[in-house]
């Protein structure tokens, strides 16, 4: 609960809920089975502004704090079950949007940043790439320059929001022998010729998410594609990641404390040996505990947007965030299933999908393993 914050907080945190329960409450059991993408839920989120929340007001945004907007995603993951679609706008803003906001060109926020923000235009980043993995370093997609265009060549998969994207942020190496420092960004509308997008792919969990690979043969673009400078695209990928890794987890906090509550609601109504099974205290000490890690998982989220807010780099707190967080919520998952039993079996159950949709967290923006990685290296490991 968000009780012990300040009260707007809790006054964003309490809107976002209504307005997730009003508009985004759908019937997952078939968008599900059929994979479909939530356009309507898309635009309705645009409608509440929510691309606009932390956007400064001189990109027409509306200037919310990354402590603000962590409460209102809060909010939406406890009204929304549609998880897929919350991972979605998650992708748009933190490696897109943001992206944009601070490595673009005026010339390029003028001309992409409106359609993003209204919703209009859907965003995707491509950075993955098969044989490489969480390894961005050895990416192997290749950028060319030709007078004043660059050509791409090479492979990106599982791109969130490919089938369904209209701008890309493709990273691409202009020359292997620089390593990192010959990656460079490029911004590429996915209405370019040489750019192909694969249908999407069919996954465990999160399926209203739209995933996809994408194949670049000789896609020409020009050199005001470019997004920051030649050979810094590892510093805005960093960047990127860093607010992604620090902040994506925070609709699984709303989600987490809707499985508690109706878990604890359960407990207390669901009865065997003449008595509620929230007596038997293997239950009761299960509930506990889920409640302890998620108040824990909650203050490393916020620790990381008040570290954003003060202006401070918040690099070894959001990968601490992201494991940790995405551990709990993948254990917390499995808890709620084993309280269930049976019942938490069936398919499309909400015990069920909370399960498929919590894996998916153990890999998207880093592994565990990879996390860890970089706590070491910052603990100078």
């Amino acid at each position: 609960m968000l009780n012990d914050r300040p009260l707007k907080l809790q006054d964003l945190n309490h809107h976002a809920r209504q307005f997730a329960h009003k508009h985004l409450y759908k019937d997952l059991a078939l968008t599900e089975h059929l994979a479909m993408f939530d356009h309507e839920g898309w635009i309705k989120c645009a409608e509440f502004g929510l691309f606009r929340l932390a956007i400064p007001e001189k990109f027409g945004g509306k200037g919310a704090t990354r402590t603000e907007l962590i409460a209102i995603m809060e909010g939406l993951g406890y009204g929304c079950e549609d998880n897929g679609l919350l991972f979605s706008i998650n992708a748009h803003l933190w490696t897109v949007v943001l992206p944009l906001i601070a490595h673009g060109t005026p010339e390029q926020q003028a001309q992409f940043l409106p359609s993003l923000l209204d919703g209009s235009m859907i965003g995707a980043n491509a950075s993955t790439e098969e044989q490489a993995g969480s390894d961005v370093f050895s990416m192997q997609t290749q950028a060319v320059k030709q007078d004043d265009h660059y050509i791409l060549n090479g492979t990106k998969c599982y791109i969130t929001n490919a089938p369904i994207a209209d701008l890309f942020v493709i990273y691409a190496n202009l020359d292997p022998n620089l390593d990192p420092l010959g990656i460079t960004a490029f911004l590429v509308p996915s209405s370019t010729p040489g750019l192909e997008i694969s249908s999407p792919l069919p996954k465990m969990g999160m399926r209203t998410a739209q995933m996809g690979k994408i194949t670049l043969k000789d896609c020409r673009i020009p050199v005001s594609s470019v997004l920051g400078k030649i050979g810094r695209g590892m510093a805005i990928f960093e960047n990127a990641m860093e607010n992604e890794r620090g902040c994506l987890l925070a609709s699984a906090l709303g989600t987490m404390q809707r499985q508690l509550e109706n878990a604890i609601q359960h407990a207390r109504t669901r009865k065997q040996f003449d008595h509620a099974i929230s007596k038997n205290q293997a239950v009761s000490h299960r509930l506990v505990d889920m409640k302890v890690s998620l108040d824990a998982a909650r203050e490393m989220i916020y620790r990381v947007a008040r570290l954003k807010d003060e202006g401070h780099n918040a690099f070894l707190e959001a990968a601490s965030a992201k494991l940790f967080v995405s551990e709990t919520y993948t254990k917390f998952s499995l808890d709620v299933f084993r309280l269930y039993g049976a019942q938490g079996y069936l398919a499309n159950s909400p015990a069920e999908r909370g399960i498929r949709d919590s894996i998916a967290s153990l890999i998207y923006s880093g592994t565990s393993d990879i996390q860890r990685n970089i706590i070491a290296m910052e603990l100078g490991l």
